[in-house]
């Protein structure tokens, strides 16, 4: 069973996301070529044996990119475009007019394995930050496009643990009609979701007031 959070504690936590999110949002202005603004609407707190169930919800194809949590964290992240995705953002980053499809250009492939990067990237510092621990997200991979085949060894893996994080991340170019609703999962085992549940409950963290 996932962990319970109060309402409140959810919304501390997406806070402390989208915070992270806010200073991604200058590094993804470079490569869209112009100004985007990063928010989470939505924090879900899934358990395990809901996850595939989850997966299937958004689709049979998916282009997935996956980049491991490593240091003093153990986890992972998982960013899955659509074909839809994959259209929009090269409309809007690469200006090229694409169709819909999983079938991409070399090209298209960085343009998502840096949005993964950026995003990656500035979640995990975040919680570094706040957490006062050495972690980093190692290069990312592509596992396939099969989402719920590729949540398969990250739930059932050694140590089982893994707690998955659900977050729709959704990307708002200005200037632009376009928005983008981005399913990132995100995977800590459960000593680091526990350590993660205990600085939030913490008298310490409550008294942080930016984070009020």
């Amino acid at each position: 069973m996932p962990a319970l959070l109060t309402a409140v504690e959810k919304d501390t936590l997406r806070e402390i996301l989208n915070i992270g999110l806010a200073r991604a949002a200058d590094s993804f202005a470079l490569v869209a070529q112009g100004r985007v603004l990063l928010t989470i609407p939505e924090v879900l707190i899934v358990a395990v044996d809901e996850m595939l169930d989850l997966a299937r919800s958004y689709g049979s194809q998916h282009f997935l990119v996956q980049s491991d949590i490593r240091g003093d964290f153990n986890g992972a992240t998982l960013l899955a475009f659509s074909a839809e995705h994959i259209q929009r953002l090269s409309e809007v980053c690469l200006r090229q007019k694409a169709p819909a499809s999983l079938e991409i250009s070399e090209m298209q492939r960085s343009l998502l394995l840096e949005v993964s990067n950026i995003l990656t990237g500035a979640l995990v510092t975040q919680l570094a930050n706040l957490l006062k621990v050495a972690v980093y997200g190692a290069p990312p991979t592509t596992p396939g496009t099969d989402l719920a085949a590729s949540l398969q060894p990250l739930i059932t893996a050694e140590g089982a643990g893994m707690q998955p994080l659900v977050f729709t991340v959704m990307t708002h170019f200005q200037d632009s009609t376009y928005h983008v609703e981005l399913p990132l999962l995100l995977f800590f085992d459960r000593p680091t979701f526990e350590r993660m549940l205990g600085m939030i409950r913490s008298e310490e963290f409550k008294r942080m007031s930016h984070l009020r």
